[in-house]
């Protein structure tokens, strides 16, 4: 026993040593473009961004701390709460040196799924393809004094004491202002704008039903996210309830129903947009395209763009809304792209956006 315990000891040591040389982070050299993007993008998605970062080339100037900040979020921004679930790729360009390639992306995150397309240059380093990956430069608000100014509004329920049967504050009233039913490739929505007629604001949302030729009901549908749940007195937001599946030869009535509750809230953030453009992007796909700026003096960690788009007649003919995966410093623009039906472009004569905010900070 006492010669076969320093065997058992070197044979433990030599499969410990082998088992940490197998462990070890070794890069597997990428030998196409196509694959060194894949690799680097495998490892994201299995959120490794040690062994993603090995794909980066030394050119792109950045660090592995900013390359995972890059795309895995920070200051509680939607990347935060965002995982890779699948991505497709697509050799562009490619020589000797170096390639184009583009990635469509598509990632799970808190508010359902989030699609990105990316174009990367891949190039020639270390007898090895590399991706150079554009880093976000981060933003860096100078020290300022921005002054509080907004409206707010808060609520004052009844107490215990209070005589039985006593009423809260009632609910805002709101109104549906317009609505345009339409049909695209079999599905069918419900298009239009609600407005708070009130003095004081509210949490609104609108629901539809649809009754059959039958008499039945064939679906019933909320907004979701694709409105401005919070509206200040007299505010307007746009709304759109998706039908997947639904013809409107099978309809033969819908019944829309505005809901509002009071809620405290106030005028603070201030969302301003800027250089709003409608144009195609690099796939010939119709977008609007601009710049969000929070001008107040407090991050906005996952910022919410609506888009409505009206015909020469003001008619509401699509509604459209995006994520922005970015955090909002103070002062300082991010763009967004939002996606437009390619076949409703040419029949935009307007359109308004507006920018809903979520802080995990921000109590209203």
């Amino acid at each position: 026993m006492g010669k076969a315990l320093p065997i058992v000891l070197i044979v433990l040591a030599a499969v410990l040593v082998a088992a940490a040389t197998m462990h070890s982070p070794t890069l597997t050299p990428a030998t196409t473009p196509e694959g060194a993007v894949q690799a680097l993008l495998n490892h994201i998605k299995t959120r490794d961004a040690a062994g993603a970062f090995r794909y980066v080339a030394k050119a792109s100037n950045t660090d592995e701390q900013d390359f995972a900040r890059d795309v895995f979020g920070q200051d509680g921004n939607l990347r935060t709460y965002s995982a890779l679930q699948v991505f497709d790729t697509k050799v562009l360009h490619e020589s000797d040196q170096e390639a184009s390639v583009r990635a469509s992306l598509q990632w799970a995150s808190a508010v359902g799924a989030v699609y990105d397309s990316r174009d990367l240059k891949v190039v020639r380093e270390d007898n090895s393809w590399k991706v150079l990956w554009p880093v976000q430069a981060r933003a860096k608000v100078p020290p300022q004094v921005i002054p509080v100014n907004y409206l707010r509004w808060d609520i004052v329920s009844r107490g215990p004491d209070d005589d039985w049967g006593a009423q809260n504050v009632d609910a805002p009233h709101v109104r549906i202002i317009s609505m345009n039913p339409v049909e695209k490739d079999g599905n069918f929505t419900l298009l239009g704008e609600i407005e708070n007629e009130d003095t004081v604001p509210g949490f609104v949302s609108v629901s539809a039903t649809l009754i059959g030729k039958d008499g039945k009901t064939i679906g019933q549908e909320e907004s979701f996210d694709k409105i401005s749940h919070v509206l200040l007195p007299k505010e307007i937001s746009p709304f759109r309830i998706d039908f997947p599946n639904v013809s409107r030869e099978r309809i033969e009535s819908v019944h829309l129903q505005p809901n509002a509750m009071l809620v405290p809230a106030s005028a603070d953030p201030v969302m301003g947009v800027m250089h709003q453009v409608l144009q195609k992007d690099a796939r010939g796909h119709s977008v609007l395209t601009g710049e969000v700026v929070n001008q107040s003096g407090q991050t906005v960690n996952i910022p919410h763009v609506l888009a409505t788009f009206y015909d020469n007649s003001g008619k509401v003919i699509w509604v459209s809304d995006g994520y922005v995966d970015q955090s909002l410093a103070p002062q300082t623009p991010v763009p967004f792209s939002i996606a437009l039906r390619d076949d409703l472009a040419p029949q935009v004569h307007t359109y308004r956006v507006t920018v809903n905010q979520y802080s995990r900070d921000r109590v209203q």
